[in-house]
């Protein structure tokens, strides 16, 4: 069959989808792009907060709209949906009764059975697809039924207790020089605000022995950069090594030939070790940019949360951090809004984003989140004030930014080229201080258009915003 494939959600949603790639080549099917080019549609959801529901259902209905087209008039549009991941983990039973569309659903611990599924779907292809009629109407046009015998789709969930479905190969999505290796599933943090591990579980490893021999094939394919990613990633091991084994993976992946950068996004700030922070040191290939999500700093706020740590934890660690390591780029994260944050709260913030001015930031208003704690308690902050205190907060750290971006003016430094602007005449770049997608980039002037993945130095010449603009080094 030919089979469109839809990504949705985090970067930890892309190493699945890249997988479901792989099995689908694997298979024998035809990759495209087109949804209305394709007998079957698979949707990688995601559910974590309102939004995303929203563009996950979203998704499915448009699909289910092209599958419609093609059952009335019986030109494009996919005859299968199937939809896999963190909404159909989570909303099985409703979109079972809500989207008839759907043909099949698939849990997170089940999209390894794409294949199988697909088969199954296309062997019963004249009970549950378009069967088109002869008849014509009084127009003398052909009339297109839909005969469905069976109404419930295909339903895969395996238990959300099995290991974590990996080490299949990839077809990575991502420009050819980086990938994420999502080392983890799962959670055992219970933030009061966070419903992740009811739809994906407790937290699981990742072997070892599978994540190097991963990293082995992406290095051959080209990969000279991984990100690591899980939903914490300094925990990694801790269930099957009974030890927190984060250092010792990456320097085994240190060793591999090929790979020349490692770095690591979701770090917990209470499970920042020493070992990590000493091997963040002294290995040349562990990036000095560090993914911390601290969500907020009043300490009040941060025990109604669930989060394991207070605000003197966090400026200690944050001062270490930039003494050991003076040149690190830290990113964090907060949430504004989290029920019964008081005005003193949000000043509280404020003053501690003021004092430990990070490099990067992202800023969230609460999300309620059914069947979380922090769902039904008292004192939920209105939507217009949650907004308020965002966009107060992110002007503030605009303002740090631009100062920060200043101070770099006439500095060298390695960049990594993603991509060419031939009508700017500028080079696409990331530094060791940028993830993709989420940070900015470095617009570097230069008639010579450089192949993507290359690594050149450049001097910083100024800034526009968030974004760096540099010159070649001669």
């Amino acid at each position: 069959m030919k089979v469109a494939v839809i990504s949705l959600g985090c970067d930890k949603n892309t190493v699945d989808t890249e997988m479901m790639l792989g099995i689908l080549s694997d298979s024998g099917h035809e990759l495209v792009y087109d949804e209305s080019e394709a007998d079957a549609v698979v949707i990688n959801t995601c559910a974590f907060i309102l939004d995303a529901k929203k563009e996950s259902i979203d998704t499915i209905l448009e699909c289910g709209r092209l599958k419609n087209v093609r059952l009335t008039t019986g030109q494009g549009g996919p005859r299968f949906i199937i939809v896999a991941g963190c909404l159909a983990q989570r909303y099985k039973d409703q979109i079972v009764s809500d989207i008839p569309e759907v043909d099949a659903i698939l849990g997170v611990q089940s999209f390894d059975e794409l294949g199988t599924v697909l088969s199954q779907l296309e062997a019963e292809a004249g009970a549950i697809g378009a069967v088109y009629s002869d008849a014509v109407d009084a127009k003398q046009k052909p009339v297109y039924k839909e005969h469905t015998t069976r109404r419930d789709p295909i339903v895969r969930m395996a238990p959300l207790t099995d290991a974590p479905v990996s080490g299949h190969k990839r077809l990575v999505t991502t420009p050819m020089h980086y990938a994420y290796m999502k080392i983890a599933e799962g959670c055992d943090k219970r933030c009061t605000y966070c419903s992740i591990p009811g739809f994906k579980g407790g937290y699981r490893s990742v072997p070892m022995e599978t994540l190097i021999g991963e990293a082995e094939d992406l290095a051959d394919r080209g990969v000279r950069e991984l990100i690591l990613v899980a939903q914490e990633t300094t925990l990694y091991g801790i269930d099957l090594y009974k030890k927190r084994s984060l250092t010792e993976l990456i320097e085994k992946l240190a060793f591999i030939d090929g790979i020349e950068h490692i770095r690591l996004l979701y770090c917990y700030p209470e499970e920042i070790s020493d070992e990590l922070i000493d091997l963040m040191k002294r290995q040349p290939k562990l990036c000095h940019y560090l993914d911390m999500p601290i969500q907020h700093a009043s300490d009040d706020v941060l025990k109604r949360m669930g989060r394991h740590t207070d605000e003197a934890h966090l400026r200690a660690l944050i001062e270490r951090l930039r003494t050991e390591i003076p040149d690190i780029c830290i990113r964090t994260t907060f949430i504004t809004g989290f029920p019964g944050e008081t005005h003193a709260d949000h000043k509280k913030l404020l003053k501690f984003v003021k004092d430990m001015r990070f490099d990067r930031m992202g800023v969230f208003t609460y999300s309620p989140e059914e069947g979380t704690p922090a769902a039904s308690m008292k004192h939920q902050v209105p939507a217009f004030l949650k907004k308020k205190r965002r966009d107060e907060i992110m002007k503030l750290q605009q303002k740090i930014v631009f100062e920060t971006n200043k101070a770099l003016e006439g500095r060298h430094m390695k960049v990594v080229i993603q991509g060419y602007i031939p009508e700017d005449g500028v080079s696409v770049a990331r530094s060791y201080r940028d993830a993709p997608d989420v940070d900015g980039s470095i617009f570097v002037e230069s008639d010579r258009e450089y192949m993507s993945g290359t690594e050149i130095g450049v001097k910083i010449t100024g800034f526009n915003g968030y974004d760096l603009i540099a010159i070649p080094e001669e």
